[in-house]
């Protein structure tokens, strides 16, 4: 008689893991009943218990790839968007807005390059004094939100770009951003390049940036 054990019996779940196409179908419905970026993690919470949402994200993404609408993805948010080649028979469903100031251009400019940049900076590398008005707009567009605080006397609030910036541009990451040429031939920079000179994102060194997380407060 074996003094071992008894082998543990693996019991099922109350309820069936949906298959692969069913929770395509789920995030499919849910990322198209929803105005803006849904994340990963709000997706995992909807979904049932067991779905694998980051494989059911990839299979939707390549099998809308090449239709009229893509799977894109915005920071940390999943959204369904028209194509960018088809974008010209939206015009019709395009709401017109105002043109950003040169200011508040600048300032989105050097918060997108430069971020976590706090106000005193902005205003160092414009050599202007930054409007509160400026900070408003782009706020109220939710291109801008507050960051971290610097670990620096005053502890000032630094300022990052929101997920609603990046999908109204279409980026995945701050990293593409669009360069000098791009940003000149859109008529948002004159010769001069960015605002105080600033670098692309990942020009830094990757070693020094990471240097920098204990200049801030979690």
């Amino acid at each position: 008689m074996s003094d071992s054990p008894p082998r543990a019996v693996d019991t099922p779940g109350l309820f069936p893991v949906p298959p692969m196409a069913e929770q395509e179908r789920m995030i499919e419905a849910i990322l198209f009943a929803s105005a803006e970026p849904v994340s990963s993690a709000e997706l995992t919470r909807r979904l049932p218990d067991g779905c694998d949402v980051a494989e059911a994200l990839m299979h939707l993404r390549s099998r809308y790839a090449g239709r009229g609408v893509h799977l894109v993805r915005a920071g940390e948010g999943w959204a369904l968007r028209t194509a960018p080649d088809l974008a010209w028979l939206m015009h019709t469903e395009q709401v017109e807005t105002r043109r950003l100031s040169r200011a508040a251009i600048e300032t989105l400019a050097i918060i997108a390059y430069h971020q976590p940049v706090t106000r005193a900076e902005i205003e160092e590398i414009r050599g202007v004094t930054l409007s509160r008005g400026t900070i408003d707009q782009l706020m109220e567009l939710d291109w801008i939100r507050f960051g971290r605080r610097r670990m620096t006397p005053g502890r000032p609030l630094t300022f990052v770009v929101t997920d609603g910036f990046l999908d109204h541009f279409g980026l995945e990451t701050p990293r593409d951003l669009p360069g000098l040429k791009e940003l000149r031939d859109a008529g948002l920079l004159d010769s001069r390049g960015l605002p105080g000179g600033l670098q692309q994102p990942g020009a830094e060194d990757e070693a020094e940036e990471a240097g920098q997380t204990e200049l801030f407060e979690d």
